[in-house]
Order: C-alpha cells, then sequence, then structure tokens
C-alpha cells in the first residue's frame, strides 16, 4: 500500500492548478498512468439543474465512437423472431415469464436489459428489482423497442446511458487508458455532445457548471467547460 501510496502522491503532484483543456487532461492521465491494469477514463459534469423538478431531468444515451472497452452483458424480454435477433445479436439470456422468474429468485448477472413493447407488461412487475439499479428498460433510452437485436447489437459495442444523480451531476466511463488519448478524446467530446443536446428547455442560466475527467487511479482534473463546449 505504501508503494501505491507513493505513486498517487508523485503523480497529484504534477497537477496543475488550473482548468486543462479536454486533450491535455486525457494525455495527461494517459502518460501518467502506473496501474497494473487497463484503468478506466472517467468523465463527471455538474450541471445548472434541479433534478428533483421532471422538467429539468437530464437523460440520455450515446454511442461512443470507440466503444467502452468492455462488452456488456444484455439481456432480452422478446419472444418469436425479436427473440432470435436478441441471441444473434449476443444477449446472453433472452425470454419472457421464465426470465422474469429467474431474475425475481436473485439472478442479476446483466449490466443491460431490453424489452419488446409487449414484453413490458411482465417487465413492469420487475421494477423494484431493476429500477433502483438502473436496469429497466425504458423507451427514452431505446431499451424498449421492437428492433431489439439492433438494441442490443449497440449496447455491446460502447452505447453508454446517462442519467443526472441527485446532485445534479451526469457520470460515465469513456473507454480504457490503453485506447490512446486520440480516441479517448474523441469519446470525450460525443459524450459532452449527448448532454448538451439533452439539456431540458426549464434548465436557466449557466448548464456546463463543471468538468472532471480522472482515471481508475488517476487524480480528477478540472476541465474548461469550453473546450467540449465546442462541437
Amino acid at each position: 500500500m505504501a508503494r501505491r501510496g507513493k505513486k498517487v502522491a508523485a503523480v497529484r503532484d504534477k497537477v496543475e492548478n488550473r482548468n486543462y483543456s479536454v486533450e491535455e487532461a486525457v494525455n495527461f492521465l494517459v502518460e501518467n498512468s502506473f496501474a497494473k491494469f487497463d484503468e478506466t477514463l472517467e468523465i463527471a459534469m455538474r450541471l445548472g439543474v434541479n433534478p428533483k423538478y421532471a422538467d429539468q431531468m437530464v437523460r440520455g444515451t450515446v454511442m461512443l465512437p470507440n466503444g467502452t472497452g468492455v462488452e456488456k452483458r444484455v439481456v432480452a424480454f422478446a419472444a418469436g423472431e425479436a427473440a432470435n435477433a436478441a441471441r444473434d445479436a449476443g444477449a446472453v439470456e433472452v425470454g419472457g415469464e421464465d426470465l422474469a422468474k429467474k431474475i425475481e429468485e436473485g439472478w442479476l448477472e446483466f449490466d443491460a436489459a431490453v424489452a419488446t413493447p409487449e414484453m413490458m407488461r411482465i417487465v413492469g412487475k420487475l421494477g423494484k428489482v431493476l429500477g433502483p439499479r438502473g436496469l429497466m428498460p425504458n423507451p427514452k433510452t431505446g431499451t424498449v423497442t421492437n428492433d431489439v437485436g439492433t438494441a442490443v447489437a449497440e449496447i455491446k459495442k460502447g452505447k453508454v446511458e446517462f442519467r443526472v444523480d441527485k446532485g445534479g451531476i451526469v457520470h460515465a466511463p469513456l473507454g480504457k487508458i490503453s485506447f490512446g488519448t486520440e480516441k479517448l478524446v474523441t469519446n470525450a467530446r460525443a459524450f459532452a455532445e449527448a448532454v448538451i443536446k439533452a439539456k431540458p428547455p426549464a434548465a436557466k442560466g449557466r448548464y456546463l457548471r463543471s468538468i472532471a475527467l480522472s482515471s481508475t487511479m488517476g487524480p480528477g482534473l478540472d476541465i474548461e467547460t469550453g473546450s467540449l463546449e465546442e462541437q
């Protein structure tokens, strides 16, 4: 632990007391990565919204151009041809009442769920299980659709869902440090663009209050909001 602490301190000592451009920040975190595993780059955006009001909720999805570096496990509530399409796209489990029962009994070895509209009568009963974990299919995020095959494929390729938390902050992974600066910056810009486009009409004043980038073991770096607003 002491050895790790010295490495963390050494990197933190290099951080300057200023806002970085997105390119500078990503490059710093890539060049100063010291972990023995492939760290994840993460973004946190503090928004000028009050999430307790429904008309200021910020939620959406974005396909990161270079993926996240992690292949998500997806389940699909579907039948017939839709079920076949979901299996072909790589869903780890496909079903209806049987899948719902398996989940009710405690099986939760998946990262996302999609469903056809007619299956929502079954999925709705799992609200108390899936809702708190952020796994409930929702039309607004494209996870309730007749084209479940495409939905499964997109999630596995790097589609990221975002939702503002109670503190007005949106968090998301942007990929692995091994991607390198160029790919990570591209992902960061794509994510920021999606959040900007999701600005609710009821939000007043400055929308992007602050942005920070960090790696799993690295420090958090404050970002010039303009470097991500210029899309």
